[in-house]
């Protein structure tokens, strides 16, 4: 079973846009705050909150690296999220194949209708 308040706080995490940027940057290696930063146009305290919300949810971990602090994606909290959305895939799988037989029994009368009749019987 998910723990809902960490289903929560990586769905909040994802909410936004500079954080989705982040993660999509870590998932090519660990990087530091300030290479985390550089792609965007504020401030590195400002990116050093993302982190921490980023933190707090357990989408990322910070380790020491001599004089570094470098970030690293940790991809558990993403999985769980994948495994939650799964469930609702499934539904819409349903839904879309129950749609799809309606339409071909649909269809079918209509392309009996549309095929030239054999007069040679």
């Amino acid at each position: 079973m998910i723990s809902t308040d960490r289903l929560d706080a990586t769905f909040a995490a994802l909410a936004d846009p500079t954080r989705r940027a982040i993660l999509q940057r870590l998932a090519l290696g660990e990087a530091s705050v300030a290479e985390l930063a550089d792609p965007f146009d504020m401030s590195q305290p400002a990116v050093s909150k993302h982190l921490r919300v980023l933190e707090t949810a357990g989408l990322i971990s910070r380790h020491r690296d001599a004089q570094r602090r470098p970030c690293r994606l940790e991809a558990a909290p993403l999985a769980e999220a994948v495994d939650w959305l799964e469930a609702y895939r499934e539904f819409w799988e349903a839904r879309f194949q129950r749609l799809d037989a309606l339409l071909a029994d649909l269809q079918a009368p209509a392309d009996n209708e549309n095929t030239p009749k054999d007069d040679t019987q």
